[in-house]
């Protein structure tokens, strides 16, 4: 008996009607409805029958991508002195996956991920550090950094946190530059290397003022390997004084290494960001390095971080690119990043708004902008979650106010 032509449709738990699908890993950018079903992409097609879908929820006008990954954060909340509750980020970014990068070394990765991750709403994964303790002394006032302590670049305990914890792990951080690797310097990132190649994981390098100068970070890292802070202001920038890009990146990219922007409270510079894009060096990955003493200025969040990228010239798809799939694959979780058939459905949902506003980078250095990204909607597994409360307005104002 064949069934009727009604019943062999496919049903869907929610569809996404009418946005603008920006999907860089199956080459999408037109406009297209997304069915869901189970918690997984079921469909995307150019108009699905809505009278299947149990919820439609129409996002006409706006931007749909994958979630937002934001590979650098600091969310060891109430354990760490510069930790921020995951939670209220993630929605008022509209990130659905937040790594965080290296708060955690061996000796507490495991609070991290019972105490944090396991209580949050959005999927959490993270860099342990290769110092035992992870960054203990994070704060203006201070100039003690974990690398700074031979004795606690412990390879072997590295190594046995990364086993236990391998659902968990993404990679292994360690901060190089004069406060936090100090004397122990270059042997700092050696020690990183040498734990990330035993467990067949990269290594996400800060760089800080020198020494150990931006080539000799960059002359060690391999293929897959990421350095974040790349477009730092000087001294250590990615440019010489000419604004040419140091002969270190580009022999770098070619071997494989990865650049992260990692805006943080003092890692980007417009300066460096303007000369690198010039001369044909963009960014592989956008994050935020959101922390207690960025989160309210300068780099704020993901999706603020994405807009000043914009203000830069890069285009909005290489934009999303770089959230999505591009630190997807960074991190090994391939399975994030895209919302092709089976994939689960984390969907973040932005509007490109136009309006008048200034940005600052680290500096204090200005640039006026036309155009930044809000967040309109964010789904976890299918599942619609409230965004932040701290509303667009609000925000706008505050940037504009920091700027004068």
């Amino acid at each position: 008996m064949t069934g009727s032509p009604d019943l062999d449709l496919p049903r869907y738990d929610l569809i996404l009607a009418g946005g603008r699908l920006i999907d860089p890993r199956h080459g999408i950018d037109a406009i297209r409805d997304i069915g869901i079903r189970d918690g997984r992409i079921a469909a995307v097609a150019d108009r699905l029958p809505r009278d299947r879908a149990v919820r439609v929820d129409e996002v006409s006008g706006s931007m749909v991508m994958p979630g937002l990954v934001d590979i650098h954060t600091h969310v060891y909340h109430k354990a760490t002195s510069y930790g921020v509750d995951p939670d209220p980020v993630a929605r008022r970014s509209a990130v659905t996956t937040l790594v965080d990068a290296g708060s955690a070394g061996a000796s507490n990765l495991a609070g991290l991920k019972d105490f944090v991750a396991a209580r949050s709403r959005f999927r959490l994964l993270a860099y342990v550090n290769i110092s035992f303790p992870g960054i203990f002394a994070f704060d203006s006032a201070l100039t003690v950094g974990e690398a700074t302590v031979r004795d606690l670049l412990n390879v072997e305990r590295c190594v046995e946190a990364v086993e236990a914890h391998r659902d968990f792990v993404v990679g292994v951080k360690v901060r190089m530059g004069s406060r936090t690797s100090g004397e122990v310097g270059i042997e700092a990132l050696d020690k990183a290397i040498e734990a990330a190649q035993r467990v067949g994981m990269p290594v996400m390098t800060h760089i800080g003022t020198p020494p150990p100068s931006y080539s000799d970070v960059l002359d060690r890292l391999r293929p897959g390997d990421i350095l974040t802070h790349c477009f730092r202001p000087a001294p250590n920038a990615p440019v010489d004084r000419s604004g040419r890009v140091l002969d270190s990146l580009r022999s770098a990219r070619r071997r494989g290494v990865l650049f992260d922007i990692g805006h943080g409270m003092g890692a980007f510079g417009f300066e460096s960001a303007e000369a690198a894009l010039a001369d044909g060096f963009p960014p592989d990955i956008i994050s935020s390095d959101v922390h207690v003493m960025s989160i309210d200025g300068p780099a704020y969040d993901l999706v603020h971080t994405m807009s000043k990228m914009l203000v830069c010239g890069v285009a909005v798809t290489e934009a999303v690119a770089m959230a999505t799939d591009r630190p997807a694959r960074a991190i090994g979780r391939h399975d994030l990043g895209h919302l092709g058939p089976g994939a689960v459905a984390d969907v973040s949902v932005l509007d490109l708004v136009e309006i008048a506003l200034p940005f600052v980078d680290v500096t204090g250095r200005v640039r006026d902008g036309t155009k930044l990204l809000r967040p309109r909607a964010l789904y976890l597994a299918g599942r619609r979650e409230e965004l932040g409360s701290r509303p667009f307005e609000a925000r706008a104002r505050e940037v504009a106010s920091l700027a004068r």
